[in-house]
């Protein structure tokens, strides 16, 4: 298979990106970390704790439109590191935050600054690797993610104890970021197309938006990620409070604990999940989304089996959902370069920018929203069953435990939705290819 040309400072820029993907996720990881404390001291339902998730994911979602298209036109690198100066000190204000409402608007501050940051940083990848090296390179990126909550899982708890106080940690988020940030302004960054078989064209696309959504794969690209990210969510927003109220772990074990599960586990699944899915794309173009389609299927029988077990079962839960959560971060090392395979580079970061609206205000949002109503509900039911007038933590243990049956149900959707990509995948992928060599003016040297 042919390959394009990588961009000299291809892994040193790749490099900053993942930084700034790991802090990303790091700021984002605190307060679900420290909700339980957060609860307790606000009274607050499992709707409301789905509520903060949900209104930064919204915000993520639409603000991310129109920097993606921003990021298609102006200069990624400056779009990228105001961004992470302005989430990073709306992490920080966090701290200053004395109610629900206050909490709620600095959460919305961070999504905003955040949304600048995937478009303009997965275009920038489609530019400095060419074709047969992005699944390794979004891998590298990507695990910024597991990173990024393995550390904010591995050391808030102990931030929290050490100062005593669950504000601690928004404010020590604050400061890599702005170090980060200045990387950004320094990098070279790449022309448009730089990495791909045939000079793009670079004049600006009419109706950007109408023209990605024309693209079929791009559908079921969007229902897969709606369904991971309801699944992914939910269980970043929740995975510690169920530690804590379902298995009876204490604040820091219950941090550890969801550390190993979806960071470790993203470890393995991101690098060597790259590797596998390259090799995978090299030997049939449907090869890569195939892998996704086997690894999310099992993913969901897993985390479904994890969920069936009693709460004197921790080691064997955090074990099986682990293997779970493992095999559903194919998702992101298959599903994410297809982007790249099927739009060209004009309207690569617009096409991540829908992506990540649909995903994140479909998936991302209604995650959280939908398990913590159904906790609230799960948990009246469970008091009334016992015939209790007052509910106890223990009804919201039982509460919350089965609202989160609904992320392999969402695991088991999203597999579908990569089977089904893989039936307009080649056809769209070869629409792209030819799309570039009719634009191009000449073939561009290896």
């Amino acid at each position: 298979m042919a390959a394009g040309r990588q961009a000299s400072n291809a892994w040193k820029v790749l490099t900053v990106l993942f930084l700034a993907n790991l802090f990303n996720f790091f700021d984002r990881a605190v307060p679900a970390i420290v909700i339980e404390p957060i609860r307790i001291e606000w009274g607050l339902s499992d709707l409301q704790i789905g509520v903060l998730s949900a209104a930064f994911t919204v915000v993520y979602a639409v603000a991310g439109i129109p920097l993606g298209r921003l990021a298609d036109t102006g200069s990624r690198k400056k779009i990228m590191g105001w961004g992470l100066i302005f989430w990073s000190a709306f992490t920080a204000l966090g701290a200053a935050s004395w109610s629900f409402a206050s909490f709620l608007a600095t959460r919305i501050g961070v999504g905003i600054g955040e949304a600048s940051y995937a478009p303009a940083a997965n275009s920038l990848i489609g530019d400095l690797f060419p074709a047969n090296k992005r699944s390794r390179a979004m891998g590298v990126f990507m695990l910024g993610l597991p990173l990024g909550l393995l550390l904010a899982f591995f050391t808030v708890g102990a931030m929290v104890n050490a100062f005593g106080s669950w504000k601690a940690p928004f404010v020590i988020a604050m400061l890599p970021g702005l170090i980060i940030a200045v990387s950004f302004f320094m990098i070279d960054e790449p022309e448009r197309g730089a990495a791909e078989l045939v000079q793009s064209n670079q004049t600006p696309i009419a109706n950007p938006i109408r023209k990605v959504l024309a693209i079929r794969t791009m559908w079921w690209i969007i229902l897969a990620g709606i369904a991971a990210n309801f699944a992914a969510y939910a269980v970043n927003s929740f995975m510690v409070p169920l530690m804590q109220r379902f298995f009876g772990l204490p604040l820091e074990r219950a941090a550890i604990a969801t550390g190993v599960i979806v960071g470790v586990t993203g470890l393995v699944g991101l690098v060597a999940g790259g590797w596998v899915a390259d090799r995978a794309h090299e030997r049939s173009d449907r090869g890569r989304l195939m892998l996704g389609f086997v690894s999310l299927a099992i993913a969901a029988l897993a985390t479904w089996y994890a969920l069936s077990l009693g709460a004197d079962q921790v080691g064997l839960f955090i074990g099986l959902f682990s293997i779970g959560w493992l095999l559903q971060y194919a998702y992101y090392v298959c599903l994410y370069p297809a982007i790249q395979d099927v739009v060209e580079p004009r309207l690569r970061a617009t096409a991540v920018a829908v992506f990540f609206a649909a995903l994140y205000l479909l998936g991302g949002a209604f995650g959280p929203l939908v398990v913590g109503y159904f906790s609230d509900r799960s948990a009246e039911a469970a008091m009334l069953a016992a015939g209790a007038t007052e509910m106890t933590e223990q009804f919201k243990a039982v509460g919350l435990h089965d609202a989160l049956e609904l992320v392999p149900i969402s695991l088991f959707v999203t597999a579908i939705a990569i089977l089904l990509a893989t039936r307009t995948f080649p056809a769209d992928a070869r629409a792209m290819s030819e799309g570039l060599a009719r634009d191009g003016i000449a073939r561009k040297p290896a």
